[in-house]
């Protein structure tokens, strides 16, 4: 319950947030989510989910709430989001803000994974290893080597920049502000994994950029981070209180039960999950590290000048591997003989109906998943010796970082063999499980949980002090059943949708243009939106067209005349930051530009007045049919009698519409047209309930000829 004194907190705030910006506005939307975010994070393990459109001010609106109800509870406040561009805007403008006019000191830190921050260890190496990748070393010393193949001279220039700046000072280590453009080639070259880190016995653990940061993460009472790295901490086992049930998380950022969190850009969070448990296992390329993998081993033997590792001869240990390497070769054989992949098809799949794979081939995962565990124990030790010499030297630090790979590498390859091998609970969906054919013909085996709300059950609602979920767009029409079945939400979770704070009727208007023909027709539908565009868009103007896969894209583009062709920036052909920031240019010269985008060009760009007038959606986004994960889920929802299609793709797409639609007003001044190009939405029974969910736009639907 809200106590008196942050309920004054909180209006006082709210006042000074009125009476110190030029140019604000009271919304009644933004004064009913500062108080249902308050009472939600003031209640211990208290859930809400709140869909704020743009324009309602939901950072301000957490942050007035959150701020005070952490500093009453001494907790922490984490802010959660998907990504790098809102945590840039939190960080150095929301948060400065707020705290500015309300006069409050606290500590503040942008957390990020380990692999955002540069290794000076791994900077060393890779510099001082530049003269060995140009001799192009054999054998061992070659399976040490940072360097794959010969630096280019580019590489050579960013490295010696990177180096100086550091040592300088004049650069912190953060890899997202590098002082030089670093290659791809370069980049993982000079940070490191969790498993290719050895902490405090790292000679440069007190120059380390990543430490560093997670000291100011201590220190902070409001911290920014990514979904991604707040779900794996949430997923480590953290060190509890010596109960029974394990304790989550708490390893990189503070314990769950001292914070509160607010997970903006919500929508994200089912898919991050399933990712989160998501494994897989290539399998000519397993067998190949193992080979460099039993050299490695050799080394450490020799360095640490140990008869046994782990309680294992190193003949022991050779066999060990070799019998792993063995079964994958087994596997990857019956695999072969029991699956003749289709030659007609791009990307060859095999799933496993309702989640049930080949009996033989689960047999061979539950003898690997064995396997791995005992080499996964055994390693472990191996690096152990290794990292507790006291001078190994070079040597030591390259096989410290590579076993700690290796062992990162065996670790996710016990979790898809576990995952292959065990038995599905009967109140809960499966777990999807496939093999993929890839270009090079190499067998790829794949595991996933079909739903988050497993995994989100069991680490973060009752462990966390307090949740919020916000975002633009989380319901269907207002219908939260879609992602609170997605996201495992509590059954006492509060759950808000907002009316938008602009007039969308007087501001916008949907049409849906007569149509000759559906999507399923794909050349003669890629054909008939080239005409519409050519005929009816506004090509002096600014506008986004919308697609849902690559290859109507380029169809349409191909089949445009070439006048046209020449105004349209297309996702892919150069970055998203430079096509946004060009297409702005020609714009504001009064040229007209129009962009060609993808789902990610669906969300999260901000094109207010001119600079879009128009949002073409070419067709409903419903998800691809070929996904494992979620045909998995489908059938087995089908096999409960109920009807997936109505159930989760027809809300799911209503809501990535009405994330679509949201790319077309920004502000109160804002006005235009959002066209869709698929009748579905009046031909088929769904499609009512979808024009219905949709925000309240003035709608002009053309009546079939």
């Amino acid at each position: 319950m809200l106590a008196d004194t942050t309920k004054d907190a909180i209006r006082a705030a709210y006042t000074r947030l009125k009476d110190g910006l030029p140019d604000f506005r009271a919304r009644a939307s933004q004064g009913r989510m500062i108080a249902e975010v308050a009472k939600a994070l003031a209640t211990e393990g208290g859930v809400a989910v709140i869909e704020a459109p743009t324009g309602t001010g939901k950072s301000m609106a957490y942050l007035i709430a959150g701020v005070a109800v952490a500093r009453f509870q001494k907790k922490k406040l984490l802010i959660a989001t998907a990504t790098v561009a809102l945590q840039e805007q939190l960080v150095q403008r929301d948060i400065p803000l707020y705290l500015g006019l309300n006069g409050i000191e606290a500590k503040v830190a942008l957390a990020k994974g380990r692999g955002r921050y540069l290794c000076p260890r791994n900077l060393l190496m890779a510099a001082n290893s530049i003269h060995d990748a140009q001799l192009g070393l054999a054998g061992f010393e070659a399976d040490l080597m940072l360097w794959s193949k010969p630096p280019q001279p580019r590489d050579k220039q960013a490295l010696a920049k990177l180096r100086d700046a550091f040592d300088r000072r004049e650069w912190d280590g953060d890899m997202d502000s590098t002082p030089e453009p670093v290659s791809e080639l370069l980049r993982p070259m000079i940070t490191t994994s969790a498993g290719g880190c050895t902490n405090r016995k790292c000679g440069q653990f007190m120059a380390c950029p990543f430490f560093a940061a997670r000291r100011a993460v201590d220190d902070a009472e409001i911290i920014v981070a990514n979904q991604d790295l707040v779900l794996a901490d949430l997923t480590m086992p953290g060190e509890g209180d010596g109960g029974v049930d394990p304790a989550w998380g708490g390893v990189i950022l503070p314990r769950p039960d001292d914070t509160l969190y607010v997970f903006d850009e919500a929508h994200h969070l089912p898919g991050k999950a399933l990712d989160r448990g998501a494994a897989e296992v290539y399998m000519s390329a397993s067998v190949r590290q193992l080979n460099r993998l039993g050299r490695q081993v050799h080394a450490a033997y020799s360095l640490t000048d140990k008869e046994t590792l782990g309680r294992l001869a190193l003949d022991a240990g050779d066999a060990k591997l070799q019998e792993l390497s063995d079964v994958l070769e087994e596997l990857e054989k019956a695999i072969r003989l029991g699956w003749l992949p289709d030659p007609a098809e791009t990307e060859p799949m095999y799933r496993g109906s309702l989640g049930q794979l080949p009996e033989p081939w689960v047999e061979h995962a539950r003898v690997l998943g064995l396997l791995t565990g005992e080499v996964q124990r055994w390693l472990g030790a191996v690096r152990r010796a290794v990292v507790e010499m006291t001078d190994g030297g070079p040597t030591q630090e390259a096989l410290s970082r590579e076993l700690g790979i290796a062992l990162e590498r065996i670790g996710r390859q016990a979790a898809c063999w576990r995952a292959w091998s065990a038995d599905d609970p009967d109140d809960a969906p499966p777990l999807a499980r496939w093999v993929t054919l890839g270009a090079d013909q190499q067998l790829v085996c794949h595991a996933s949980a079909v739903s988050a709300a497993g995994l989100l059950r069991e680490v973060l609602w009752g462990n966390a002090s307090g949740v919020l979920l916000t975002s633009a767009t989380l319901s269907a029409g207002g219908n939260f059943r879609g992602f609170a079945d997605a996201v495992g939400l509590p059954d006492d979770a509060v759950t808000l949708s907002l009316p938008s704070p602009f007039d969308l009727a007087a501001q916008a208007r949907l049409e849906v243009p007569t149509m000759r023909t559906l999507p399923d027709a794909r050349e003669a539908h890629a054909e008939e939106i080239s005409e519409w565009l050519a005929d009816h868009l506004d090509w002096g103007a600014g506008n986004l067209v919308l697609f849902t896969s690559r290859a109507k894209l380029d169809r349409v583009l191909q089949k445009l005349p070439i006048a046209q062709v020449r105004k349209v920036r297309a996702q892919g052909s150069l970055g998203k930051s430079q096509l946004v920031a060009e297409h702005c240019a020609d714009v504001e010269a009064g040229k007209g530009s129009t962009l060609f985008g993808l789902a990610s060009f669906g969300e999260g760009l901000d094109l207010p007045g001119k600079l879009c007038e128009t949002v073409v959606i070419t067709q409903l986004p419903f998800a691809v049919p070929t996904d494992p994960v979620g045909a998995t889920y489908a059938e087995w929802l089908e096999s409960r009698g109920r009807n997936p299609f109505i159930e989760v793709s027809v809300p799911e797409a209503t809501r990535l519409l009405t994330q679509y639609c949201g790319r077309l007003i920004r502000n109160e001044s804002d006005c235009g047209r959002i066209v869709l190009l698929d009748r579905r939405v009046v031909t088929k029974r769904y499609g009512a309930g979808m024009l219905k969910a949709l925000p309240p736009f003035r709608r002009v639907i053309e009546r079939s000829a």
